[in-house]
Order: structure tokens, then C-alpha cells, then sequence
């Protein structure tokens, strides 16, 4: 049975989430808090994260991001890029948080790596989580997104970020586990954002497609899963077939957009980036 999630300081959740203790709106300005989410592994998750944002700094917007997997961190490998401090030291209260980021040149944005190679923060309580968000928040006046890359699954400190992000985009494959773990995933952040008495904003990327026809039927099928059991309708964001030129960036630690700017990927991406802020 998954442990329930419950802000032990709604009045700090409530300022995280843009709202006063009240239920008002907040009248501070603050990024949009987005998380990017899988049901399961090897789905591409960090590398979509990594190549939104990179799409969304060319649409000229500040974009920083979290590398939230806390034990099994890799976008700063993804990119090559081996900073001296990481999250780690952050929620150990060893270095204030803008000491933390680092400008990724080469996209645009700024990252703050994961701590990768240890399971010490896997477990990493709602209130440090409460807290870190509210540094992020109150040091990135700016940033107009905040993308957290979470780690994969279902364990209580991806619930937490989940529920307290504005959107989920909810990253998937066409294998009936990813599906199902997908729906896993959905159920839960209904539960916890019910909780919270906020609504649901979840959608949809079906990566290494076969084909479109092939992804659209397989997020018709989560989609009717999730309005017949959760009444949830989350909407397609967008789908990517399978490019070797993705492998390519990875392999060399490159981003997709500056090594292969013209491929089929490199455009699916953009097309995601664009509709995620037009809405």
C-alpha cells in the first residue's frame, strides 16, 4: 500500500502552489513549476527533459532544470557537464541553493544537478521537499518554468513534486507496462492533487514511437482508462518517433537541437515546447 502524501505545512504548500493559506491567489509572481514523469524506466524521460527545455529557452523563455531523481541523477552526464556541487549538498543545507545552478551554454538554460550513485535522498521527506521548493522559488524570479525531471515510479517523494507541480507531462512508450504503470501514476496524482483540492493538469508524450498512428492508439488507451476509472481526460502533448539521431546525441553527450537541429526528433520536440506554453 503507497504511504499518503499530506503537506505537514499546507501554508507552505499553499505558497508553493501560487496561493495564500486562504485559497487566494498569491499576488508574487513565480515560475511554472512543470514535472516530467514516467510509470517506468528507459522511457527517455531526462533526455525529453533536457530537450523541452532546450526548446523552450529558443521560444525565449528562462527555463532552469532540476535533476529531482534523487539517488539515480544523470542529466548532468547526459550533458557532459561534471559539476563540483550538486542537490545533495543543497538539502544537506551545505551550500545555499543558487550555488547550486549552472548555465548549460550550449541550450540556453540553467541546471541544477542530481546527486548520482547514492539512494541517501531517495527518500527525502514532504517538509524538505516544502522547503526546497520555496528556495527555488523565491531565488528564480528569473525563471518563467522550473522543469523537474523526476526519477521513475511511485515512491513518496515523486508524489509529493508531482502533486505540487503546476502540469505533469507524463512520459510513455507503446509497451502495454508502460501503460499500465502510467495509469499508476495518474491514479496517484489524482489522489494526491484531490488532496490538495486542485485539479489535475496531466498530459501526454508517447516517445520512440513506431509510428503516429501507433502512439495515438496507445495514449487512446491510457486516455480511456483514465475517464472511465479516474475522470481524468489527459490530453496528447505530443509524440516522437524513434530517430537514431537521438541515440547519437545521448552517445556523444550532446543536445539533440545543437547537434542534429533538423531531424525528425529535433522538430517533434519543438512542437511539444510550443503547444506546453501555449496552454
Amino acid at each position: 500500500m503507497q504511504p499518503e502524501i499530506v503537506a505537514s505545512t499546507p501554508q507552505i504548500t499553499m505558497r508553493h502552489l501560487g496561493r495564500t493559506k486562504n485559497g487566494h491567489p498569491a499576488a508574487l509572481k513565480r515560475p511554472r513549476l512543470i514535472a516530467i514523469a514516467s510509470g517506468k524506466g528507459g522511457v527517455g524521460k531526462t533526455w525529453l527533459s533536457l530537450t523541452i527545455a532546450h526548446a523552450l529557452s529558443g521560444r525565449r523563455r528562462r527555463v532552469l532544470v532540476v535533476d529531482a531523481d534523487f539517488g539515480l541523477a544523470n542529466a548532468d552526464i547526459q550533458l557532459g557537464h561534471l559539476p563540483g556541487v550538486d542537490l545533495g549538498a543543497v538539502l544537506r543545507q551545505e551550500i545555499p541553493l543558487r550555488d547550486c545552478i549552472f548555465p548549460i551554454e550550449a541550450g540556453g538554460f540553467d541546471l541544477i544537478a542530481g546527486q548520482s550513485g547514492s539512494g541517501a535522498f531517495a527518500d527525502t521527506t514532504p517538509n524538505a521537499i516544502n522547503l526546497l521548493l520555496e528556495r527555488l522559488i523565491d531565488s528564480a524570479g528569473e525563471y518563467d518554468l522550473i522543469l523537474f525531471d523526476l526519477g521513475t515510479g511511485v515512491e513518496r517523494t515523486m508524489r509529493h513534486l508531482s502533486a505540487l507541480a503546476d502540469t505533469v507531462i507524463l512520459v510513455i512508450t507503446e509497451d502495454p507496462a508502460s501503460l499500465t504503470d502510467a495509469y499508476a501514476v495518474l491514479k496517484l496524482l489524482k489522489h494526491d492533487r484531490t488532496a490538495f483540492g486542485l485539479p489535475v493538469d496531466a498530459r501526454i508524450v508517447v516517445n520512440q514511437t513506431n509510428s503516429e498512428t501507433s502512439a495515438k492508439r496507445a495514449h487512446a488507451a491510457l486516455a480511456k482508462a483514465a475517464r472511465g476509472f479516474l475522470r481524468l481526460d489527459p490530453p496528447l502533448l505530443g509524440t516522437i518517433e524513434r530517430d537514431q539521431s537521438v541515440n547519437e546525441a545521448i552517445r556523444g553527450q550532446k543536445l539533440l537541437l545543437a547537434q542534429f537541429p533538423q531531424s525528425a526528433a529535433a522538430d517533434s520536440v519543438r512542437a511539444i515546447a510550443r503547444r506546453l506554453i501555449a496552454r
